[in-house]
Order: C-alpha cells, then structure tokens, then sequence
C-alpha cells in the first residue's frame, strides 16, 4: 500500500493576547495581569493514512480538528514533528477560503483553481461543471464579498470537488446550506471515495462520518485519543453518555440527508 498521509508527532501551538495597544499592555504589566499566554491546538499526533483510505476526523469545537486539517493542507506548519502527503490536495478547509472578496464569482473560480494547481486550460475545461454544481445563478457575476455563507460554500465545494487530485479534504462542509445542496455534496464525496482517492473528512455529523468513512480519529484538547473503527470511534465521543439521546437524533438527522445516495 501507497501511504498517502503521514503524521509523526505533529504540534502546534498559538499565542492568546488579551490587550491590542501598546498602552493597554502597559497598564495589565504595571497591575500585574497576564498580557498573554499559549496553548497547544494539536499535541504529540502519530498516524498514517493509506492511499484511497475515507478517514473521518471528529471531536468536541475547540479540540484541534482544523489546526490539523491546516497542517495536512500546508496552510500551516507544525511547530515540532512532521506532516507529510503524497500527491495534489483538493478540498474545502474553510468557507472562502482562496476567494477574493472584490472579485466575481466567475473570476474566483480561475483564482481558486490556480491556487490549487490548475492551468487556465485546465479550468476551463471544468468551469461549466463547477458553476453547474455550484448553482448559484445570476450571483455568478457579482463580487464574492456580497455572498452569503452559504454561496461562498457552494461556489468554494464546486471547485474543489471537480480539481482531480490525490487527497480530498473536506472541513465542515455541510454545515451551511440547504439538504438538497447537502444531499448534493454528500453524492459528489461518495463519487471521490469510489475512484480511489484519499478522503479527510472532518465532521461532527455521525450519520455522514459512517457512511462515508472507513477509519475514525478522535482529537480531544489537541491529543488523539482514538484511532479505529467508525462505530467505536462515535461511541468514544460520547463521554460517559450524558449526550447519547443527543447524539442518536444527530445521526437519524444524517441519515435522512443519505437516503437517497
């Protein structure tokens, strides 16, 4: 097997300002409070991801999922250990991210594309199934920076689930917009996995996580803690039952959404 992920002891940390002026810290130093202070988002992670591989990357708001996520892309670097990939990464980590605001949705999708390694041919060899998918009507000429959430969605899933690449990562994305337009992506992310690429799939849904994926990896406070089958990994989530009947309703929610794929 071809290993198409490979994370060795990966950490990253931030530093947290509480005061923007030079005056402002001044006065918390004179009083003694704290002006800053760091924490560490993702903590000591090992794992490796094999080629055609559907990981899906799940854990509580705040644990460390899209730090990782940034890191596997190249967005960001750890700052001990070390992530390595095989092949083009395609995907969307963040709702706009690569769009210009001052430009057309037309002329974000060129931007967008060649971010991602794409010629001008290339793209426009793509460009009617992108806007074909993205739907966004008349919007498609208008500058970006006036979509809404779920426009920016649309458009920035469009392209990237028709770039053909090695590696599809894919951050929350049915968050924002509407179930056919969810029913729609979760189809679109079935089509990848069946033609053998590798799917990184972060989610709280765990309807979606056990459809669409083979292995689940837990992050809590920045730490794996699980690495494993779907089922277990859900389970693992639940800490201790306080949130089961919670958790049941989410995944007859999900369910709903793929019944049709």
């Amino acid at each position: 097997m071809v290993t198409s992920i490979r994370v060795e002891h990966a950490t990253k940390n931030f530093t947290l300002r509480y005061h923007r002026t030079f005056k402002q810290m001044t006065v918390a130093m004179l009083k003694g409070y704290d002006v800053s202070d760091s924490f560490t988002a993702v903590d000591d992670v090992s794992f490796t991801v094999e080629q055609g591989e559907a990981i899906g990357l799940m854990g509580l708001n705040g644990s460390g999922k899209s730090t990782l996520l940034k890191m596997i892309n190249g967005v960001m670097r750890p700052d001990t250990g070390t992530v390595e990939t095989r092949g083009r990464i395609a995907g969307l980590i963040a709702t706009g991210a690569g769009f210009h605001p001052q430009l057309t949705g037309r002329e974000n999708i060129y931007l967008n594309a060649a971010i991602l390694g794409l010629s001008e041919a290339e793209t426009d060899k793509i460009y009617d199934d992108v806007v074909e998918f993205a739907d966004i009507g008349r919007f498609l000429n208008t500058p970006v920076g006036t979509y809404s959430s779920g426009m920016y969605s649309r458009l920035g899933f469009s392209v990237a689930v028709h770039v053909d690449s090695d590696i599809f990562l894919a951050d929350e994305v049915l968050a924002v917009g509407d179930k056919p337009f969810k029913r729609k992506c979760l189809a679109k992310m079935e089509e990848i996995r069946q033609s053998g690429r590798t799917i990184f799939y972060v989610s709280h849904a765990a309807g979606s996580v056990k459809r669409m994926c083979d292995r689940v990896l837990v992050l809590e406070q920045g730490k794996l803690t699980f690495d494993g089958d779907v089922d277990e990994g859900i389970k693992h989530l639940k800490y201790g039952g306080d949130d089961d009947e919670e958790l049941d309703n989410l995944e007859d929610d999900d369910s709903e959404l793929g019944a049709e794929i």
